[in-house]
């Protein structure tokens, strides 16, 4: 009976480390089931990102090459309306100086007008002398007050009229110069506008991309 009360617990005490051994192996091996299983998962989910990474990288390269080409573009219309701008400059520039040669050659033309006028009137000072010498004396002096009446009187109606005209062809060069100075303002001020709208255009460009980075 001693014998069999001794055989019987190291039975089962073999049979216990027995399951104990089992369910350690047991578990060692769900262990390493699990572990495989979030490895691949691990792996399956590293892959996906990897996937995930080279798309955006090519939306990326698609989306710089957009901007690229908007930026050309902009660049582009931006140069022909500055063209076209100095092209209107340069054209009103060269209509003013004709317009100028134009004011100058009929102020050229007035005087030599002008001067003829007082040259004839010299002259016929002359004739009017030289016929009054060989009049009468009395004759002579009331036809001498008479020219000599007529003579101021012409030579003060063409004095009136050339200053008239200088006088108005002074005002027609000033509106032509004023004209020039504001063409100028205005060429300088379209410039600055046109360059702010650039930077605009350009800044614009560069917030909607930030925009669109951060939010990828």
């Amino acid at each position: 009976l001693t014998n069999c009360a001794t055989v019987i617990p190291l039975t089962f005490q073999t049979n216990v480390l027995t399951e104990l051994r089992k369910w350690k192996l047991s578990l060692i091996e769900h262990h390493k089931l699990q572990m495989r299983q979030e490895k691949e998962k691990h792996t399956a989910h590293v892959r996906q990102l990897s996937n995930e990474m080279e798309n955006l990288k090519e939306l990326l390269h698609t989306y710089e090459i957009s901007i690229g080409r908007k930026d050309e573009v902009v660049i582009t219309n931006l140069t022909q309306a500055l063209e076209r701008q100095k092209e209107r400059i340069e054209l009103m520039r060269k209509f003013t100086l004709w317009r100028i040669q134009h004011v100058k050659a009929k102020q050229e033309e007035y005087a030599n007008r002008i001067a003829d006028r007082q040259f004839q009137t010299a002259l016929m000072k002359k004739v009017w002398a030289a016929w009054r010498s060989l009049s009468e004396e009395k004759w002579k002096e009331k036809v001498a007050k008479a020219c000599q009446l007529r003579a101021e009187d012409v030579c003060v109606q063409l004095t009136n009229d050339y200053e008239a005209k200088i006088a108005e062809l002074t005002a027609t060069l000033e509106q032509t110069k004023a004209e020039i100075l504001r063409l100028h303002s205005e060429r300088e001020q379209y410039e600055d506008t046109m360059r702010k709208a650039f930077m605009r255009g350009v800044c614009a460009l560069n917030l909607e991309a930030m925009t669109m980075f951060q939010g990828k």
